[in-house]
């Protein structure tokens, strides 16, 4: 198969080494596989989980002795978790996250692997130790989304902190004897969730005693400890102290039931983000941050590279991708089979900015009933002298009222959703459109489009959470 471009490799990741192979697939121009590679070493060695359920024991005894220690109820039901990763608010991605391992279900080693569906999606190592979390790394962008604060660990359940560790290096490259940042907090059952690898300085004030609420900030996705990337290891015990499989399936032999409230796929197949590029991002040596190469504003004649980032991608099922002109017409489209099953991908095709058609264009992806649109500027309209391209919108996410900030006299709004249908269609020759109510909006994905009374438009992407 003939190849385009130098390939690339770099590690990150949990307790696996990370590389992306790019080359030509379907057409595509290049971007590739990140691909998932099995070490021999566990995120925490057994000094270090032995130490800390010594610490945790301590810490929880303690609390009992001084009266602070939050009622614990065993017959109470265990608790039930929301995911614990999400994107910061304003942040342009639909998702940060992808898995690259679950729990180890089977206690054989080495290389005997079961994850609670009964597939090889984990680890174990030959000195004995079996995997015992849900691994979750930020796709795409690692570094960059570390640095930037753009993946944020949440409490799963409700229940009072019993341990926490803060200060340790965040930039683990290769594997060593580093103690994790990491949140330990304990349940109204008494069971306990582990949030390890995050980011130095930037878990909660909150210490040890105090109580969080289901959803509320934990900490940022970072790579302290035994890591080659950033990541999120969730690691959860129940009241007697027992290793459990949060995930349940056919091959889940620890617990009888799920501890999520809506247990994701098993393949979580999903559009992490499409975004429009000056040219390809640059992923250089861990763990220095990538160069994005991000751009929404073009010149009649520039390149434009249409990037999408997925993860999960399913074998034999197609991504189409088309570009749209200011018109709402279709300029032109692809569509391209996938023809292997990768955890996370990447790939770009690219264009020339052509002229004559300047005004807000609309990039588009569907995959797997999933649409994104990204709007991006050609011509004019992407200059910075333009009166209408600095125009901004907030807050975004919505709230009730959305308020408009531009040096051109806005004189219509067009809010549409994804499918491209008009929601709401605001007109006004006479006076500035600066706010507008939209309550009525329902959760989800939309784009307003601003016109001026010069007749320049420009579109933005809005959020209703």
């Amino acid at each position: 198969m003939k190849t385009h471009g130098i390939k690339l490799l770099f590690l990150i990741l949990l307790c696996f080494n990370l590389s992306i192979a790019q080359g030509l697939k379907m057409n595509l121009e290049g971007g590739g596989e990140v691909e998932l590679n099995k070490n021999n070493t566990p995120c925490l060695n057994e000094t270090q989980r032995a130490e800390i359920h010594s610490i945790l024991k301590e810490n929880v005894n303690q609390l009992q002795q001084e009266g602070k220690l939050m009622p614990v109820n065993k017959q109470g039901g265990h608790p039930l978790f929301i995911w614990p990763v999400i994107k910061a608010p304003g942040v342009d991605y639909e998702s940060v996250w992808a898995i690259s391992g679950y729990v180890d279900e089977n206690p054989a080693y080495p290389n005997q692997l079961t994850d609670y569906n009964c597939g090889t999606r984990t680890y174990d190592t030959s000195s004995g130790y079996n995997h015992q979390g849900v691994d979750i790394f930020t796709w795409p962008f690692w570094w960059y989304q570390m640095d930037n604060d753009q993946s944020r660990v949440i409490a799963g359940a409700a229940g009072q902190i019993v341990g926490k560790f803060d200060g340790g290096y965040d930039r683990s490259c290769s594997f060593n004897n580093n103690m994790w940042n990491a949140i330990y907090v304990q349940h109204g059952d008494g069971s306990t969730a582990w949030y390890g690898h995050m980011k130095n300085g930037s878990l909660t004030s909150k210490g040890i005693g105090d109580n969080v609420t289901q959803g509320e900030f934990l900490g940022i996705i970072g790579s302290s400890g035994n890591s080659t990337g950033p990541h999120l290891h969730f690691e959860v015990y129940d009241n007697a102290n027992q290793l459990i499989d949060p995930n349940f399936g056919p091959c889940n032999t620890m617990n009888p039931d799920t501890w999520f409230q809506n247990q994701k796929p098993y393949l979580n197949t999903y559009i992490n983000r499409i975004a429009t590029h000056s040219a390809p991002p640059i992923f250089p040596t861990c763990p220095n941050t990538e160069t994005l190469n991000l751009s929404d504003q073009f010149y009649e004649g520039d390149t434009v590279y249409f990037i999408i980032y997925l993860k999960d991608q399913v074998a034999g099922t197609q991504v189409s991708l088309l570009a749209r002109s200011p018109d709402n017409a279709i300029y032109t489209d692809w569509t391209y089979d996938l023809t292997d099953n990768y955890y996370a991908s990447w790939w770009y095709t690219s264009g020339i900015a052509p002229a004559g058609l300047d005004g807000t264009w609309t990039f588009e992806v569907t995959y797997q009933g999933q649409t994104v649109i990204h709007p991006f500027e050609v011509g004019i309209l992407g200059t910075e002298d333009s009166s209408i391209a600095q125009s901004t919108v907030y807050p975004n996410p919505l709230q009730n009222k959305l308020f408009i900030e531009s040096e051109a006299n806005i004189v219509s709004t067009d809010i549409r959703d994804v499918l491209g249908r008009s929601v709401s269609n605001i007109k006004n020759t006479e006076s500035n459109i600066n706010e507008m109510d939209v309550s009525f909006l329902s959760k989800g994905m939309y784009f307003i489009t601003l016109v001026s009374d010069e007749n320049q438009s420009k579109t933005i992407k809005l959020i209703k959470e």
